[in-house]
């Protein structure tokens, strides 16, 4: 194990032996790290924070801090990180809430950059970019390979469904469809993240099918219930798609009257 001497490590502290830690980096006695991890310099680990194997924690980190919620008062809550991820200079992650299900939770083989802000409660999928200051307030829900553009802030309680996008400073005030790229303040749907589920291996039946759930949720001037209807037509038209629309229907089914979707 490669601990710098001026790095603070507490004891109970459950630490691969093949982990790194650099000089001034500061160890909670709750956390566990595992093997191939890096930690940087002067980042702080603290809480029942557990990260898995081969993640890249920069300089001045603070991950696994209690909620920055007035409610909280000590319960044992936790941050669970994956596996190979990037996460960046300044990152902030709590730890969850009591009534949120006591966990914050990070995937694998995300890209977390610079002033990211996880509030308690967040869950993010696989495969996401997080751009320069992106910020999610508590119990926000991210799907696997998402983009969020840098500066945006997704309001409490928001869902982003998998490969959607953001422009740079948007804000979500309501849920983002999978496969919707926004921008605005608020956020507004422009059109769909076509140019990236191409480079992901969809197919152009499958595109084709993503470009018809667009039309149906934004350019027919229908109701989301026939909207919901259209979509679930496509599965058996291409029977490829039939995945991406179960994806779909699923996000849609959760959408909460009050918050609503993008638009």
């Amino acid at each position: 194990m490669a601990i710098h001497p001026t790095a603070i490590v507490d004891a109970r502290a459950q630490i691969d032996a093949s982990v790194t830690i650099g000089p001034y980096a500061v160890i909670g006695p709750e956390v566990r790290i595992g093997a191939g991890t890096t930690v940087g310099p002067h980042a702080v680990i603290e809480g029942r924070t557990t990260i898995g194997r081969d993640n890249r924690i920069f300089q001045f980190a603070s991950l696994g801090g209690i909620p920055q919620d007035k409610k909280y008062a000590g319960e044992p809550c936790e941050l669970v990180i994956g596996d190979r991820n990037t996460i960046r200079e300044f990152t902030t992650f709590n730890i969850g809430s009591p009534g949120g299900g006591g966990v914050t939770r990070v995937g694998n083989d995300n890209w977390l950059m610079a002033y990211v802000h996880l509030a308690h409660d967040c869950i993010v999928g696989d495969n996401t970019i997080f751009a320069n200051n992106s910020q999610l307030a508590g119990h926000v829900e991210v799907g696997d390979w998402v983009i969020l553009g840098g500066f945006t802030v997704a309001h409490q309680f928001v869902r982003i469904g998998a490969h959607a996008m953001t422009a740079m400073c948007s804000l979500l005030f309501a849920d983002q469809p999978p496969f919707v790229m926004s921008q605005g303040q608020p956020a507004q749907a422009r059109s769909m993240n076509f140019e990236g589920l191409r480079r992901r291996g969809f197919s152009a039946g499958r595109v084709s099918a993503v470009k018809a759930m667009h039309k149906a949720l934004y350019r027919d001037g229908i109701t989301l219930e026939e909207a919901k209807q259209r979509i679930a037509d496509l599965a058996a038209a291409t029977p490829e798609a039939a995945p991406d629309v179960t994806a779909m229907l699923d996000f849609l089914a959760r959408v909460s009257p009050q918050r609503g979707i993008v638009r």
